[in-house]
């Protein structure tokens, strides 16, 4: 790999560590070519990224970033998952390692806070965005709803009432 090649490796990096919302690293030492297209096509049906990364290119790029921290994690065979969305990477990769022992999620980092593993696997179960969306939808729905019912239940019964009455003369 030529200088620029290897300058132009450290801008793209230094991009993602500027822009990503997090940063899961991770061993992936010892799994085959179709196991990584696997988890790559995984990680873009959830909106994320697996890319494999030289570790020095990659502590250049770490400098002046959130994920600066993180520098100690890159040492071996590593990759890094990341995406806008938090949660996306931490779950995908932890869903992977489950099924896959030669996965090994060494940490990451949101923002500027650093991930040890069981801050990846708590940040993994945590629903997504799109599940917290429809929660707060239905606890905003859910008064209305019942706001609704308790207005309408004495015009219902109302109703009834005058149903009996009626049914009741025509008999």
């Amino acid at each position: 790999m030529e200088r620029a090649e290897k300058q132009e490796v450290v801008a793209s990096l230094h991009e993602v560590f500027s822009t990503t919302a997090t940063v899961i690293v991770v061993h992936y030492d010892g799994l085959s070519v179709a196991e990584i297209t696997d988890l790559r096509s995984r990680m873009r049906e959830a909106g994320a990224q697996f890319k494999v990364i030289k570790n020095r290119l990659t502590r250049l790029a770490l400098s002046g970033t959130d994920y600066e921290g993180t520098s100690d994690l890159f040492v071996g065979p590593v990759a890094i998952g990341f995406a806008d969305d938090v949660v996306a990477p931490a779950r995908v990769l932890s869903k992977f390692a489950k099924e896959n022992e030669k996965l090994r999620i060494l940490g990451g980092g949101m923002g500027s806070t650093v991930l040890d593993l069981a801050g990846v696997k708590a940040l993994a179960e945590l629903p997504s965005l799109d599940e917290l969306r429809g929660k707060l939808v239905g606890l905003l729905q859910a008064p209305a709803q019942k706001v609704a019912a308790v207005t309408a239940a004495p015009a219902g019964q109302l109703a009834r009432v005058f149903s009996a009455y009626g049914s009741k003369d025509a008999a």
